[in-house]
């Protein structure tokens, strides 16, 4: 963006090409994952999407989860416009994590509509899990 300007963008429009309210500047669709610091957050961002969520539940301590997070971070950016993708930390979220059974990290869970679609715990590359949330459901 050319102005640097604060652009508010609403949760239907994080994957949508947009344009800079102050200069006109071209806005892309978010390509990085979105860390998440609330229930609330997590719940207006996973109904609010008009394209698929694919998040994250991962914690520090677990070296796995580490090890992923440049493979997570990929695939935000390719599928940046297709799909959103979030980051829970089970430690600091925990309510968030027992409500969709997190017993193990790293675990990928898949929302369209608002709705969980499908889970999958263990690591993965990119690609996999690229094609694993792009699937039709």
């Amino acid at each position: 963006m050319k102005c640097r300007a604060i652009n508010r963008i609403p949760i239907r429009h994080l994957a949508d090409l947009g344009s800079c309210g102050k200069c006109r500047a071209v806005l892309h669709p978010l390509e990085a994952p979105i860390e998440i610091s609330s229930e609330t957050q997590f719940d207006e961002i996973v109904t609010g999407s008009r394209v698929p969520v694919l998040v994250d539940f991962w914690a520090a301590w677990c070296g796995p989860s580490r090890a992923l997070a440049p493979e997570v971070t990929q695939v935000a950016h390719n599928l940046a416009g297709k799909a959103l993708v979030l980051k829970v930390d089970t430690d600091n979220l925990v309510d968030l994590a027992e409500r969709y059974q997190v017993e193990n990290v790293p675990n990928f869970a898949l929302f369209s509509g608002g709705r969980l679609v499908r889970q999958l715990a263990g690591a993965i590359e990119h690609g996999q899990l690229e094609k694993w949330a792009i699937a039709p459901q």
